[in-house]
């Protein structure tokens, strides 16, 4: 118990931080649960206070959360990993950012996922490890495609969505994934792809994050699997999706 209300221990990612008043924050988080949890973090503005170096962006923490009137309030944290290879980088803080737009979008509070912590987690650890932009580009394209399809947002990626046929050449966010170039004519928008870039696509979902940071890969086709993976987001999550297109201007 804290100021007599019940708190509960968790590891949770920041996701964002809001201003509240003069030295605190309220911060979104991705409990290890894989609910979104809401809480103020007394003093995090303060310089040198005490939960001011706990509370950044993209941290994974160890918190205990007592029990408020609307959000709960972080009484203790202790970081467990703050990704400081993201730190300095404008890429790589753009790259996490982008991830963690995502995240806020696809947690939600008191709904439980197990699959979104662990996740988020290595996503992060392959920003810190991406040896250049292609394959930032690549670990957030991967990241985004992969978390909307455990959501149910999974792009139809084996075969032509219309009819069936192997042999395809286009992909459409509104068609709901690849399409042969026959079906493709009569679909608004199909952009076409070479072989190798419909096999990347493909390896942005069934491929780990260690074995995407192997693949060699052009900065151009890095870019490209960015932007689909952008479009699906934006479509299937109704929503402008701002960190990511600042990701994709910088």
């Amino acid at each position: 118990m804290a100021g007599g209300r019940r708190s509960t221990r968790q590891r949770a990612i920041v996701l964002g931080r809001t201003k509240l008043a003069e030295q605190d924050l309220i911060l979104t988080l991705l409990a290890d649960t894989g609910e979104q949890v809401r809480a103020v973090a007394k003093g995090a503005r303060k310089p040198g206070g005490r939960l001011a170096s706990r509370s950044e962006l993209f941290g994974e923490i160890d918190l205990l959360v007592a029990e408020g009137r609307s959000l709960g309030i972080v009484s203790e944290a202790t970081i467990v990993n703050a990704h400081e290879g993201l730190r300095g980088s404008l890429e790589r803080v753009s790259a996490a950012s982008a991830m963690a737009e995502v995240a806020r979008l696809t947690c939600y509070e008191d709904v439980t996922d197990p699959f979104l912590y662990p996740i988020l987690s290595r996503a992060l650890t392959a920003c810190e490890q991406a040896a250049d932009q292609a394959h930032l580009d690549l670990a957030v394209a991967a990241y985004a495609l992969k978390v909307l399809s455990h959501a149910g947002w999974r792009p139809e990626l084996t075969s032509c969505i219309s009819c069936g046929d192997p042999a395809v050449s286009h992909f459409s966010v509104a068609a709901g994934g690849l399409l042969c170039s026959s079906c493709a004519k009569d679909v608004e928008g199909a952009l076409e792809l070479s072989s190798t870039e419909v096999s990347l696509l493909r390896a942005l979902i069934s491929l780990t994050f260690d074995q995407l940071l192997e693949v060699e890969i052009s900065p151009e086709t890095a870019a490209l699997l960015l932007s689909l993976a952008h479009s699906w987001c934006a479509v299937h999550l109704d929503a402008r999706l701002r960190a990511f297109e600042f990701m994709m201007s910088v």
